[in-house]
């Protein structure tokens, strides 16, 4: 396997050797000359491979000796690999390695030997390079379709395409997990829901992802059970359970279980199910480790700013009195209805009260993640009601209601949601020789994931997924890219920049979705009812010309020869889809990508650095630093961070992204250490009438202790 260049990989004489780690070390000590120190950091990688990844490579005489080693000892599964000729997979083992890859950080090679890479199952020796698992992941995605294989070992090796990391990490490999990167389960107002719903969340989490459930229609506190008042327990112990669950099942020791539950800002719990992130409360009802997210719509905001109570709504009633349960109703078009409802109890609170509660928490402790109810359902283009979303708040999906017999067993199976993830290198990817390609192959990677996930412990999960092959194609580096560029984040330029780009991505998005649907004579499940299907969903596309609103981004894109669709060309892509459908009901998810940013030289998702040299805990090697992608000393102006950049600015870069992705961006707002709850207040208002979908987590910079900066630190000084 070729890791690093020959010459490197020579000189492997102990005299020769130095320390990875104190090399990577030098990148906060800033050169004599006032520079930072970026070779240094090259350096370590390369050290890093040399001293530690080669010694303990397994090397193979050929190509066809290793693969078939693999099979033999159950390392990667047979059948993927013959799929393809023989010569085949020489060929493309061949290109990959001509490709010439190179770890531009220590921290991209360390993070891809430790996480990623194939190991015996002892975890003393390495089996593949970056190379290898490219080639495995190209050829598990590829089906035997040679052309796609191989297309897929090219975008991955130039770096503009990055599946996440259950697909990254699993494909092709006999020992795994899923592909699949996390999953959303609701649960209905029965004990044969619940109990159901806390096995599926065990079987995900053994599979690897992570799973999100929608706790909205549990009855409240006090509520009655076969009529017999005050027997509900609410929402609180399950959310006791599932967090116990999680902690005890995860994907062989590599990735841990993680969980997330929403429930409605209008539930009778909401206060109950806020207090249990507070930092004092009881250790009976205390949530330490699963993620908590609230559902607002916009009559909430409506209340507060009236200075009204807002009421809270008994699911068990509104179920009886509706026919649906709370989750599918739209609190927001029925609220005076349900006040007026003698019918339905209630009680109520402050709704300056409740958003004053939200800051305080996310203050503390970051959640919870808060989902815009109205925001996300007017942009939803499939029939249905988007209830909640998922571990990182950017899968906007619909769901429907399984039914249980006594037993548990499936007497109806409704529809929950899977995530097919992988994400676009914003910078490599505008550099393609075909951006439209480029975009194709990614959607078909993504598709390929979905038709090859089949999840039957979870059968509602296996059911929302062959109906409808939804995908999340997400991107990553858009602040290296703008920086690269000497564009600011969030100025004018680099807004319009998200724009546009966001828009030529949809559109090559949506034509390659129509094209799988061409080539298989069939849509997604529910597209006859669908914006799609009636065209309404291209007229802000059709209706008037886009284009660059700035000189500066006019000139990008033809200096790199990306067409931005016309007016025409989307009206023909209109047509075509109304004549034969597209074939994923969902395309586009914005994820915040973390480890695979870091593999792929890429700042995470769309938001800003945190910081222009990061510094991370990594294990038992202790502090790592990690220079921010694209940044050079004659560029250090335009890598402001986050909580200089401010929370204003991300929003209105998330905003111009947003209108044009059909399901969430998982955004995360960033505040300085003077920030207070007001602060946060204000944000989460900006944000709602910004058009923004979901909140992410609240960030505040911690304030420095005196006396603890050190000299010469570049990530203390910048």
């Amino acid at each position: 396997m070729t890791i690093i260049s020959p010459e490197a990989r020579a000189s492997t004489g102990i005299g020769a050797r130095k320390d990875y780690h104190a090399l990577n070390a030098q990148l906060n000590l800033f050169a004599p000359d006032g520079s930072i120190q970026f070779d240094k950091d090259r350096e370590a990688a390369e050290e890093y491979l040399r001293q530690h990844v080669i010694p303990n490579t397994r090397i193979f005489p050929s190509v066809a000796e290793r693969l078939e080693w693999l099979v033999a000892n159950d390392y990667y599964e047979r059948a993927f690999l013959d799929a393809y000729a023989p010569e085949f997979l020489t060929d493309l083992h061949e290109r990959a390695r001509e490709a010439g890859h190179r770890f531009q950080t220590f921290l991209g090679a360390f993070k891809f030997f430790t996480s990623y890479a194939l190991k015996t199952f002892d975890g003393t020796t390495y089996l593949e390079g970056f190379e290898e698992r490219v080639v495995a992941t190209a050829l598990f995605l590829g089906r035997g379709d040679e052309a796609l294989a191989t297309r897929l070992v090219d975008e991955m090796l130039s770096g503009r395409f990055q599946p996440a990391t259950p697909t990254f990490l699993n494909a092709g490999k006999a020992q795994r997990g899923e592909l699949v990167s996390c999953f959303l389960l609701r649960l209905e107002d029965n004990l044969e829901s619940i109990g159901r719903s806390v096995n599926s969340a065990l079987q995900l989490s053994k599979r690897g992802g992570g799973v999100a459930l929608l706790l909205t229609n549990l009855r409240e506190t006090g509520a009655p059970i076969k009529q017999i008042e005050n027997q509900a327990s609410g929402v609180v112990p399950v959310m006791k359970i599932l967090e116990d669950s999680f902690s005890y099942a995860n994907q062989l020791g590599a990735r841990q279980g993680a969980g997330a539950v929403y429930l409605h800002a209008h539930h009778p719990d909401i206060l109950r199910f806020l207090d249990t992130k507070r930092e004092n409360a009881d250790e009976k009802i205390r949530i330490k480790t699963l993620s908590l997210g609230v559902v607002i719509p916009d009559v909430t905001f409506q209340l507060a700013k009236e200075n009204r109570d807002m009421h809270l709504f008994s699911p068990y009633d509104v179920e009886r009195e509706y026919g649906k349960p709370l989750s599918d109703l739209s609190v927001n078009d029925h609220y005076d209805e349900l006040v007026a409802n003698p019918r339905v109890r209630k009680s109520t609170i402050s709704a300056r009260e409740f958003f004053k509660t939200l800051a305080e928490l996310q203050f503390e402790s970051g959640y919870p993640y808060v989902l815009f109810e109205d925001t996300v359902n007017r942009a939803n283009p499939l029939q249905g009601h988007i209830n909640m979303s998922n571990l990182c708040s950017e899968i906007l999906q619909v769901n429907t209601p399984s039914r249980y017999d006594a037993a548990i067993g499936y007497e109806q199976v409704g529809r929950d949601i899977s995530c097919n993830l992988g994400s676009l290198n914003i910078a490599q990817a505008f550099a393609s020789p075909d951006f439209g390609a480029t975009v194709e192959t990614a959607v078909r990677a993504l598709t390929s994931v979905s038709d090859q996930t089949d999840i039957d412990a979870v059968p509602s999960i296996a059911a929302g997924n062959d109906a409808s092959h939804a995908i999340g194609l997400g991107q990553m580096n858009l602040h290296g890219f703008l920086a690269s560029q000497r564009i600011r984040y969030g100025s004018e330029e680099g807004i319009d920049f998200t724009d546009i780009y966001f828009l030529t991505v949809t559109y090559h998005a949506l034509r390659a979705s129509n094209r799988i649907a061409i080539e298989r004579g069939t849509a997604f499940t529910g597209f006859e009812t669908s914006a799609y299907a009636d065209g309404s969903h291209f007229d802000k596309y059709t209706e008037r010309e886009w284009q660059p609103a700035t000189e500066r981004v006019r000139a990008l894109f033809a200096e790199a020869g990306v067409a931005i669709p016309t007016r025409d060309d989307w009206a023909r892509l209109r047509e075509s889809v109304r004549q034969h459908g597209i074939y994923n009901a969902y395309l586009q998810a914005i994820p915040p990508t973390g480890s695979i940013s870091y593999v792929n030289h890429a700042t995470a998702s769309i938001h800003p650095i945190a910081a222009k040299i990061e510094i991370r805990k990594e294990g038992k090697l202790g502090r790592v630093y990690y220079p921010a992608p694209h940044m050079t000393d004659d560029n250090l102006e335009f890598f402001e961070d986050a909580y200089e950049i401010g929370y204003e600015k991300i929003i209105d870069t998330y905003a111009a992204a947003t209108r044009h992705v059909d399901q969430g961006l998982s955004l995360t707002l960033f505040f300085r250490d003077t920030a207070t709850t007001r602060d946060i207040n204000k944000a989460q208002i900006r944000a709602w009438r910004a058009g923004i979908k979901t909140l992410y987590y609240i960030r505040l910079r911690q304030p420095a202790l005196e006396g603890t900066e050190i000299e010469n630190c570049v990530s203390c000084a910048l």
